[in-house]
């Protein structure tokens, strides 16, 4: 019978025991000799049994013999015994991994037994050594967890022994043992001793010291300045809605506010305060919202366990306080005219309002908490436009909630309603006067919500409020309610959960917009008449309704619309009601029912209907009366226009033409980082969001490709496409439309897109073979007899699009087209005549080119011109698109351009439709009542005629028409241009010959940007994307600014955009004594950046969403605008902090650079790449090349918060501040060009240690974007830090700081590389010095690299020739001696 394995292990170590026992009795000890002796007979004996032992039970043999060590009493055979074991684990017989694990693990190892704590702790110090780093790392955490139970106070009389543990703990953070990387066993250390928590006392300053070993490399990977901030105010904020606000570097934790922290570093402690003033800044911003989710990680489509965010709701609860605090300090509220403090309170109930709808904020802990917050701080000047907030949500959400959830409120209007008489009922002629209401309002709603519920917590009356509550059921009494005042929104807005109350105040609003059905009026075109109503409910009344009732009238205003729709009526809408429906679609708390259901449920049900009339109304609200709607909705809809473009009932000549204008609109009009997050999406079909037809459309959309990924800097350090977003749309589009693009356009693009259209290059027709074909064709018009085999062969489906050549040519020839030529337009139709019309524009080319001269060009051009406005066979706008969409070269492109200049200016026609639009019409539309006057007095005076009348009327004989026009409630030539001449502008910049004749169209039609929906943003747009182009045309950049700017002086109040000095110097034109900037204009101009400087306005209607957005757009144009290098100015902006400068206040240092970071990286390459020429001179200065310069501590140095703060610093450590500042707002693609800087740049010239840290501390805090955001470069940073290592390891003779390195380097390793560079990295490890190979041994695993170390760092304290001997003695007596 086979014995068990604890009676075989306790024959052989009983008879040790026994042995020892008996030398107990002696009067003599043993001699050296004799212990040997015993020692080898033990484990010979165990040797031999535990070659028998299967692998699975080695542990449990082990963990037996500690338990039978830790049974004995005796310190004598404890001490043996751990001789034993010490020996078999030098002769590598048992693991010492699993020893040391068995040994600490041991329930009897207790701090109360002393003597077997020292010797169990000494026995771990002498054979740890041989444990793996892993190992070692596990091993450290158990010591610290045993270490533990050691109680605060014990005696002194123990101690010593105690000690034991903490030389254990000493040896395995020894840097020079180097048992395991530092970096894990810091790791470990700060999981069991977070920031702020003292490790064991027995421990001493051992752990303290380690940690603060470390705090170098945690400031490496920490942005310099990011700890500055003085209260209520943070060093680095992002502009909302900016390229760089939407990437990962203002992700915080949702939980704790902090950024989120790569590695258990110790990190300085203001690192983990909770980024309060950087949030409540995001907050604040109009437009944020997105923003704020994606800076939270908060999404509202899987917040379905609807998780709050304290976080967020405590922010909010702060804003809204503040808003109380701005509002004490303001005399009054004047809501006409719209003062900072109204627009706050606008902005906190929007954002109020979707917070708590998607429950990531809950209404009543906010509701306490405000109450929290103003009790005892008298702030009640505010309190009506707070109760005004809180209805907005209260009205809209009682009715699905509970009265519970609400009765807060009450709480808070006896601390902000202290008064014991009845308050006045304020002027109602005025719309602050619903504010004043409010409080009433809520108590309604509280009130009819406890009725329905019968509930018995109804409240009476507040005494203070009976005369509000009176005067409003007597207005209730009054059935005839005016439009006069404000009488009608205070109804709304009170009884909006009472249908029986609401209907009447209500039906007097929409009957207001509908008309009364009995009077009609005219719209432009023929046979097109609407309801009769023609003024739209004023904004100021908008704004004065609840959410709720403003959710009531949007509602009743798309039913009636959808109604309308299915019953095919044959009047068009109400002008009054488009125009309210459209102001209604700014508000975003509305989203839901406005912009969304406009997207997803209108458009979808009239389009199902077949009522063209009202999608063409729909199209045009959306192309001149929407703003701000978010990209998501633009793209959708681009993608139902493509879908709604290849419908047959769509091919007519007015709804073709406003499918396409609209979708050309969406196209331009995508902002620069927009672009790639919204067509990622669509990757899997790319069909969807590209026309399958026009090629105009589809070469505007590579256009704004192009524009996109060269100001976000996407295609950066690349060369192709290929593996880009970008690839499928781009193939898919040569599927669609083939095409070419002309030399001077292509060398625009950004360089992957150059390579592409290079090689797929499409052969084009010789203009030669063109007027080949229309001769040929031509020949076949004359020839042929019968009328209708005329009409079939041309215009059947797949017959050459020529015909407009044709017309062309009868009119050159015969000066009119007879009838047989306007029946074959017309059966040609809308869709098909897009190509003639391309075929046209090459032809018009091919035929001035080769025109004689004089009168036969004047004849050309009297022709072309009629066409267009005599005859209307095409229009302006179409006619001009596709000139300037067209791949001419050379002389044939200034030929091209030549024909737009006629076409626009030859004739008054559309320069008198211009002056006359320009002058008699304003674009702000939400200001106005009488539009459509306006509007149809011009379209009086200027005719839009869509269907060939001109032609009608000039065939012989005559035909008369009466074609049925779609409603047009906006738009006209002018208009439908705008998006044209954007084009067109860029068409002429990129040909040098024809710069003149851009500032002459310039001076005729750039009043026409008066109307632009984003002048500044497309003027941002062209000065950056052809930058290279105007560097040397200062004229030219110098008339498009004056052109675009002064067009919208009379609506925008002084100083605006442009600064005064710029007004004054930069834009008169003086070739002899060009204006310079000094440092002065330059501080002055970063400094606009700081809140305040612009005037207000009402961001819901302005180009851009927010105060911060708009005053970074209007400094980067006015920058590119200057007749300076763009090398000039980069560095004048670096200098701003970099030189010492009167008006830059040094307390408030950190505020301009991040000013600086965030107009520099807005700006082209040029004006940031010198940046990394100041970092070069500054790692080439004295101070980081001597060490004799400046013996003190590199870390202080780069220390930029602490220098500063003593005074002290240094220009290294304000290139370094600044340096991060700029990236920190830098997109991934500026961010790309780093490694190249590293490997070609910097890498040549580093050679000293401070050089090494000082790249380090550059490049440290923006590895985890890289890591997020761009791998490749993360690979490639990481190589080159190991490369300036070994050229600073080779070139110094001593280094001073290898640990702080090496610990940046293991950082790298675990957090952001892993094993992906070992390859290239391990051949320089093996080149280092053998202290620096020692600690970096690990980085490799390599066995070499163990050989290469292991005499440097022996494994336990026993000489190796002793090793030798006892495996000797052990292999040849294997018996154990009895």
């Amino acid at each position: 019978m086979a014995l068990s394995m604890e009676t075989q292990l306790q024959s052989i170590f009983e008879d040790v025991v026994v042995n020892i026992n008996m030398l107990c009795f002696r009067m003599f000890m043993d001699t050296p000799e004799d212990e040997r002796t015993k020692l080898i007979s033990c484990l010979g004996a165990f040797r031999q049994y535990w070659g028998t032992l299967p692998q699975e039970s080695h542990d449990q043999c082990v963990q037996w013999i500690v338990r039978f060590i830790h049974s004995q009493h005796s310190p004598k055979r404890i001490s043996f015994l751990y001789d034993c074991l010490a020996m078999a684990v030098e002769t590598s017989l048992l693991p010492p991994r699993m020893v040391c694990g068995a040994l600490i693990s041991s329930d009897s190892l207790e701090w109360e037994r002393t003597q077997l704590w020292a010797l169990t702790f000494k026995l771990i110090r002498k054979i740890i050594g041989g444990v793996d780093y892993k190992g070692v790392r596990d091993l450290l955490k158990t010591i610290l967890d045993k270490i533990q139970t050691i109680p605060t106070t014990v005696s002194s009389a123990v101690v010593q022994q105690l000690l034991a543990a903490t030389k254990v703990v000493e040896y395995i953070l020894d840097r020079n043992a180097c048992l395991l990387p530092a970096y894990l066993a810091v790791t470990e250390i700060r999981k069991m001793y977070p920031e702020g928590q003292l490790s064991h006392w027995l421990l001493g300053s051992v752990i303290s010291d380690f940690v603060d070993s470390f705090r170098p490399t945690a400031r490496i990977n920490s942005i310099s300045y990011i700890c500055l901030k003085a209260p209520r105010r943070c060093s680095l904020l992002p502009v909302v809605n900016n390229s760089g606000a939407i990437c990962n570097s203002w992700k915080l934790d949702p939980t704790s506010l902090c950024f989120p922290l790569r590695g258990m570093l110790p990190f300085d402690k203001d690192l983990f305060e909770p980024q309060t003033v950087l949030l409540r800044y995001v907050l604040e911003q109009p437009y944020s919202r997105e923003m704020v989710c994606n800076m939270l990680g908060l999404n509202k489509q899987v917040n379905v366990q609807k998780q709050r965010c304290p976080v967020l709701e405590e922010q909010l609860v702060d804003l809204v306080v503040y808003a109380m605090e701005r509002s004490e300090t303001e005399e009054h509220f004047d809501a006409d005219i719209g003062g900072t403090s109204q627009l706050l309170w606008q902005h906190l109930s929007s954002q109020l309002i979707f917070f708590v709808l998607f429950q990531f904020a809950s209404f009543p802990h906010m509701v306490l908490s405000l109450h929290q917050k103003l009790a005892g701080r008298g702030l009640i000047k505010g309190r009506d436009h707070l109760m005004w907030v809180l209805l907005q949500f209260i009205s809209g959400s009682i009715q699905k909630n509970a009265l519970a959830d609400f009765l807060p409120v009450m709480k808070l209007f006896d601390l902000l309603y202290p008064e014991k008489e009845c308050i006045p009922v304020p002027d109602i002629n005025k719309p602050q006067s619903t504010h004043s209401f409010a409080m009433t309002c809520i108590w309604i709603h509280l009130n009819r919500k406890a009725q329905n519920d019968n509930s018995k917590l109804q409240i009476p009356i507040p005494h203070s409020l009976k005369l509000h509550h009176e005067f409003l059921q007597q207005s209730l009494r009054n059935k005839t309610l005016g439009m006069s005042d404000y009488k009608i929104a205070l109804l709304c807005n009170a009884y909006s959960t009472n249908s029986e109350c609401f209907t009447l105040p209500m039906g007097v609003l929409v009957e207001t917009i509908y008309g009364n059905g009995s009077m009609k009026i005219n719209l432009p075109g023929t046979s097109c008449v609407a309801s009769g109503s023609v003024t739209p409910l004023p904004m100021n009344l908008l704004d004065s309704l609840t959410v709720h009732a403003k959710m009531s009238l949007i509602h009743s205003i798309a039913t009636r619309v959808i109604k309308l729709a299915h019953a095919k009526s044959p009047h068009a809408l109400a002008p009054a009601l488009v125009e309210t429906y459209s102001r209604l679609l700014v508000y975003m708390e509305i989203e839901s029912l406005g912009i969304k259901g406009f997207i997803s449920q209108l458009l979808p049900n009239v389009f199902k209907s077949h009522a063209w009339g009202i999608l063409h109304t729909l199209l045009e609200m959306f192309s001149y009366r929407m703003h701000h709607i978010q990209p998501h909705y633009r793209v959708q809809l681009l993608s139902h226009l493509h879908s709604l473009a290849a419908v047959p009932q769509t091919n007519q000549n007015q709804l073709h033409l406003c499918v396409e204008s609209t979708a050309l609109r969406l196209i331009t009009a995508l902002g620069s980082s927009e672009v790639q997050p919204q067509f990622t999406r669509f990757l899997n079909d790319p069909k969807t969001v590209l026309s399958a037809e026009s090629e105009e459309l589809n070469r505007a959309l590579i256009l704004t490709l192009a524009r996109a990924t060269h100001v976000t800097d996407f295609f950066t350090g690349s060369d192709s496409i290929h593996g880009t977003w970008c690839k499928d749309i781009l193939q898919t589009i040569m599927t669609f439309t083939p095409h070419n693009w002309a030399s001077h356009t292509l060398s625009c693009f950004p360089a992957p897109l150059q390579a592409f259209f290079k090689q797929n290059n499409v052969p084009q027709e010789s203009r030669f073979n063109l007027k080949k074909n229309v001769e040929e064709e031509y020949r076949k018009w004359k020839s042929m007899a019968n009328e209708n085999d005329i009409i079939t062969h041309f215009s059947m489906q797949g017959s050459p699009p020529l015909f407009l050549c044709l017309l062309w040519k009868m009119l050159l020839e015969t000066d009119h087209i007879n009838q047989i030529g306007f029946r074959v337009l017309e059966r040609i139709g809308a869709r098909a005549l897009v190509a003639h019309v391309r075929t046209f524009a090459d032809f018009l080319v091919y035929e001035f080119s080769t025109s004689a001269g004089g009168q036969q060009l004047n004849k050309c051009i009297e022709i072309l011109n009629d066409m267009v406005w005599k005859y209307n066979i095409v229009t302006l706008d179409r006619l001009i698109l596709c000139l300037a969409m067209r791949s001419h070269e050379g002389n044939e492109a200034q030929v091209c351009y030549f024909i737009i200049q006629l076409l626009l200016l030859k004739p008054n026609d559309f320069r008198n439709r211009v002056n006359d639009f320009v002058k008699e019409n304003s674009p702000e539309h939400w200001l106005q009542s009488d539009w459509h006057n306006k509007h149809m007095s011009y379209h009086k005076k200027y005719p839009e005629k869509l269907y060939f009348e001109g032609l009608a009327d000039q065939v012989n004989p005559p035909m008369q028409l009466q074609p049925q026009y779609l409603p047009i409630y906006f738009g006209n030539v002018c208009l439908r241009f705008l998006p044209v001449f954007d084009i067109v502008i860029h068409r002429f910049l990129e040909l040098l010959p024809v710069s003149k004749s851009l500032e002459t169209l310039l001076d005729h039609l750039g009043g026409l940007y008066k109307f632009h929906d984003r002048p500044v943003t497309y003027l941002y747009n062209t000065l950056h994307y052809y930058e290279r182009h105007l560097r040397d045309r200062t004229n030219l950049k110098r008339k498009l600014v004056h052109a675009i700017m002064s067009s919208l002086k009379d609506n925008r109040t002084p100083g605006w955009c442009l600064s005064e000095t710029y007004l004054k110097c930069g834009m008169n034109p003086r070739e002899d004594n060009v204006w310079t900037p000094d440092d002065t204009y330059y501080c002055k101009l970063i400094g606009r950046l700081s809140p305040g400087p612009f005037p207000n306005c009402d961001w819901r209607f302005n180009e851009f969403p927010n105060p911060a957005a708009h005053a970074l757009h209007v400094t980067c144009v006015e920058l590119m605008a200057l007749a300076v290098p763009g090398k000039e100015v980069g560095n004048a902006l670096l200098n701003v902090v970099l030189k010492s400068q009167p008006l830059v206040p040094r307390e408030n240092i950190t505020a301009w650079m991040n000013a600086i970071g965030l107009v520099i990286t807005a700006l082209p390459e040029p004006y940031w790449i010198v940046l990394h020429d100041r970092i070069v001179s500054v790692i080439g200065s004295p101070a980081l090349t001597s060490e004799t310069e400046w013996a003190g501590y590199p870390f202080a140095l780069l220390d930029f918060t602490a220098c500063h703060q003593s005074y002290s610093e240094m220009n290294c450590s304000y290139v370094l501040a600044l340096a991060h500042a700029v990236w920190h707002h830098s997109s991934i693609g500026q961010l790309s060009l780093i490694p190249k800087f590293l490997s070609e740049t910097l890498k040549p010239i580093v050679q000293t240690e401070f050089q090494l840290l000082y790249v380090y501390h550059l490049v440290g805090p923006f590895l985890q974007r890289f890591q997020q955001e761009r791998t490749r470069c993360m690979l490639e940073i990481g190589v080159a830090f190991y490369e300036m290592l070994q050229a600073v390891d080779q070139h110094c003779q001593h280094l001073s700081y290898m640990d702080p390195i090496c610990d940046f380097l293991y950082h790298i390793k675990y957090m952001y590389t892993g094993d992906s560079v070992k390859e290239q990295v391990e051949k320089i490890i093996m080149t280092l010095r053998p202290a620096m190979k020692l600690r970096l041994r690990f980085i490799t695993h390599s066995s070499m690299m163990e050989m290469a170390t292991s005499i440097t760092r022996p494994q336990t304290n026993k000489p190796v020739s002793e090793f030798k001997e006892l495996t000797w003695i052990l292999d040849t007596c294997l018996t154990p001696s009895v």
